[in-house]
């Protein structure tokens, strides 16, 4: 079991620099988990991601919470939560106060529109590897592995959800009850 302290003291990290919004800090939480701690797989955060996306709440409070409990129980949960909200909440107050202050200067707006560009490329790092992840279970390198499933589940739902405006938690739910009546044929 993973110490309360290393648990709050990474999600704080991840806190500290969780700019750009819940999708944009999926990366900096992934990268951190999975490749600098290797506390978990890449299949194990993708696996919670999904859940965290169907349980309401803030996605970034969702993960954290979700992954301090697999890591170390409730306590792991508590300090890992703690660890990510605190330092947002501390720099939001500091920032809107600056933002009243200075919102008409050239420079803020000019920032403003670079860190949202800075989003969309992090949320789409993101996307491409669960993409690959879940068509290409083995990786690139045996392409003869593809999960065809999960294919046209992506091409299905990226139509229905763009032809059709769905609400996407019932496309999320369809998929998830699709793969599991998959599994058990």
């Amino acid at each position: 079991m993973i110490s309360i302290l290393d648990i709050f003291l990474n999600f704080l990290k991840i806190g500290v620099f969780a700019f750009g919004g819940a999708y944009a800090v999926i990366p900096l939480i992934e990268e951190q988990m999975v490749t600098n701690t290797k506390w978990m797989t890449f299949a194990e955060f993708s696996d919670l991601l999904a859940i965290d996306e169907l349980t309401p709440g803030p996605i970034i409070v969702n993960a954290s919470t979700f992954i301090g409990m697999k890591l170390s129980g409730v306590f792991g949960a508590i300090a890992a939560t703690f660890g990510c909200v605190v330092p947002g909440c501390i720099i939001a107050l500091i920032l809107i106060r600056l933002y009243r202050k200075y919102k008409e200067i050239p420079v803020i707006s000019e920032a403003i529109k670079v860190l949202k560009c800075m989003s969309v490329a992090l949320i789409f790092s993101v996307l491409i590897k669960m993409f690959m992840n879940a068509v290409f279970p083995s990786g690139l390198g045996s392409l003869g592995d593809i999960n065809i499933l999960s294919l046209l589940m992506v091409i299905a739902s990226f139509y229905v959800l763009k032809r059709y405006k769905v609400n996407p938690m019932l496309v999320m739910l369809t998929c998830g009850c699709i793969s599991l009546i998959a599994s058990f044929l």
